[in-house]
């Protein structure tokens, strides 16, 4: 008894031990995992963005490209862009043209746009105000024309942006530079209107270095960030460049708000910088899960699995080796006594062992990667549930096998009192019965209780029957729900997809296959007699009962 203790004790050690480095192994690796997810998501945002940002560039430098020779004074200048433009299907708010003009054009230019049928056409400073005795005298950046035309923005024809805060140094870098330069963010169209940049795009004619005038598109920042998806592992801020401490961030409707960095806010996970207008801008992402706290979860989680496991099998281990020792006094000899022992303890570790790999396959599957921890538990305590109840009806029948029906108990699988079973009693083996118990109960699981054809539960009938002789008899299994059809039945999880359709028909040797009829769903398996009830396995579990003589 001292030894068996010992021998407990050390498997007792051994499985806290295990339970401990797996639970360690399933927070590092989930982190990882989560870490990695969360970065790869980020990259992809990252490059569509840049991808987005440089299709509107492009649009820029597209719409710049197409003005050969133009006449700086026209109010239609973008008459011949407009189908060029909105071929490119982007979502800017408002695209213009901004003509360069000298103080001997203002009176041409204000006829022009009177022309064009603007209702304020005269050449005015950027805030509505008439122009000062000293900006007629120089050289002025004016709008000429604008797209789309409303009577929001035909009030802005005619103004001169040189003074404009955020228009005027933008219009003269991009002269200066000579190409599509941004602007800092500002509101669009109005004071309180929606958060964007404008591009502001150089253009110039053909044998001149000199801009004749500018083309510009202003966009909103929430479709440019692509920040509206809520389904996402990340929010996403822009750091404001008007401000050393400030971002700008987009809601799940895409309304973009500047705000400034707090203290103890959340933690910035990665940042990234993405080119636009001859600009870098640096975009934030905050995660929005703690990927930490998920992963403590789940080791907590398995951790406990595994203690609870070794509870199990040692509990079993001192059950078997208990009997064993009472065994050992009631046999004749000590040759006979070993050699027995040796078959016993060998037969229950082949046993044991595909238990374990049973249950660790369930495990495995149903905490795999995304999945609800509150509906992966109850899966998991209800596929373990089964298994417990199979091995209880091996150990009372000495593991020479399992009646069919009684895989079929309401506290094996739910929903069993709607199984109208039909069948042959026959006992299948205990390797048949783990798979067939593993198979009743995913199939039970997912008969939906709520939806039907007509308003009923659905109706279920499982067969069986026995085909061929001895040496090639055939077990076939159907599985029928009737009241139910593709649409109202709850779909098969991945893990009983893959039960269903390969681990149980390979286990038997057999095939499956499912389908749904008009009225009804419906899973059939196939399988040669002999791996269903394994007469091999019989024999030598009875020639293990048999006493010693």
């Amino acid at each position: 008894m001292v030894r068996l203790g010992f021998i407990i004790a050390l498997l007792a050690l051994i499985g806290v031990g295990l339970s401990g480095f797996a639970a360690y192994r399933v927070h590092d690796q989930e982190l990882a995992i989560e870490n990695i997810a969360l970065a790869r998501g980020v990259d992809i945002h990252a490059s569509l963005v840049q991808e987005r940002l440089t299709e509107r560039e492009l649009l820029a430098r597209v719409a710049a490209g197409l003005f050969k020779a133009p006449t700086v004074m026209k109010a239609d200048m973008l008459k011949p862009l407009r189908a060029s433009i909105y071929a490119f299907k982007t979502d800017f708010v408002m695209a213009s043209w901004i003509a360069r003009l000298q103080p001997n054009e203002f009176a041409g230019a204000a006829a022009d746009l009177a022309a064009a049928g603007y209702r304020n056409p005269t050449v005015r400073n950027f805030d509505d105000t008439p122009l000062t005795a000293e900006m007629r005298s120089k050289t002025l950046d004016v709008l000429m024309d604008l797209e789309p035309r409303n009577s929001v923005t035909e009030g802005f024809a005619g103004r001169a942006l040189n003074d404009s805060r955020v228009m005027g140094p933008t219009i003269a870098r991009a002269n200066d530079e000579g190409r599509p330069v941004a602007s800092d963010p500002t509101p669009l169209q109005r004071e309180n209107g929606p958060l964007g940049v404008v591009l502001v795009t150089p253009v110039l004619p053909e044998g001149s270095s000199t801009a004749a005038g500018f083309v510009s598109f202003s966009y909103e920042l929430g479709s440019l960030m692509l920040a509206n998806d809520e389904m996402s592992l990340f929010s996403v801020a822009l750091k404001d460049p008007r401000v050393p401490d400030g971002e700008i961030v987009a809601d799940d409707d895409g309304n973009v708000r500047a705000r400034a960095l707090v203290a103890n806010g959340p933690s910035l996970a990665i940042l990234r910088t993405v080119s636009f207008g001859g600009r870098d801008w640096s975009l934030g992402y905050y995660p929005k899960m703690d990927t930490d706290l998920r992963a403590r979860r789940t080791a907590t989680f398995v951790g406990g699995v595994g203690l609870a496991l070794t509870t199990i099998i040692c509990g079993m281990f001192a059950y078997v080796s208990y009997s064993n020792i009472r065994l050992r006094r009631e046999v004749e000899t000590r040759i006979g006594f070993e050699r027995r022992l040796t078959d016993v303890i060998d037969e229950l570790n082949h046993r044991v062992k595909n238990i374990l790999a049973v249950i660790q396959s369930i495990v495995t599957r149903t905490l795999r990667h995304g999945s609800d921890m509150d509906s992966a538990r109850d899966l998991l305590i209800g596929r373990i549930h089964a298994m417990s109840h199979v091995v209880s009806l091996l150990s009372e029948s000495q593991w020479q096998g399992v009646p069919l029906k009684g895989l079929f108990e309401a506290r094996a699988i739910p929903h069993a009192d709607r199984i109208a079973v039909q069948g042959p009693d026959i006992s299948v083996s205990s390797r048949a019965a783990q798979s067939l118990a593993l198979l009743f109960f995913e199939l039970a699981s997912h008969s939906d209780e709520g939806l039907s054809l007509v308003g009923k539960h659905p109706n279920i009938v499982a067969h069986w029957e026995i085909t061929g002789g001895e040496t090639d008899g055939e077990f076939h299994f159907r599985w029928e729900e009737f009241n139910t059809s593709e649409k109202t039945r709850r779909g098969d999880s991945d893990f009983g997809i893959v039960l269903l359709d390969r681990v149980a028909p390979e286990a038997l040797g057999g095939k499956a296959k499912r389908y749904f009829t008009e009225v009804s769903y419906v899973y059939e398996l196939t399988a040669p007699l002999e791996t269903v009830i394994d007469m091999t396995e019989r024999g030598r579990t009875e020639a293990l009962a048999r006493p010693v003589r």
